[in-house]
């Protein structure tokens, strides 16, 4: 009877360990770099802002990579697309 419960007691201390050693680090939060610098609106002249927010091969980057709020996401993402309408920025690299 002692050993079963051994061997429930180690089982149970194994699934903890595994348990938190999954969490190894908190990931650091990132913040709206426009937010952070008060920009209100994102106008499709602004090439410079949009070129950070775009990869090399001219798709948008998401929210969660660049971290931007929602708001600024949807102002980005319309005004890369004004942009490649008038052929400002390509659709493709």
């Amino acid at each position: 009877m002692a050993e079963i419960e051994n061997k429930i007691n180690s089982s149970a201390k194994h699934d903890e360990k595994k348990r938190f050693k999954r969490r190894h680090f908190a990931p650091k939060r990132k913040v709206c770099r426009l937010c952070q610098e008060h920009i209100e609106k994102v106008d499709y002249k602004q090439i410079q802002i949009l070129k950070t927010f775009m990869s090399n091969t001219g798709k948008i980057l998401s929210r969660r990579i660049t971290g931007n709020c929602a708001r600024h996401q949807r102002q980005i993402a319309r005004a890369i697309k004004i942009n490649r309408n008038i052929s400002l920025l390509p659709y493709s690299n």
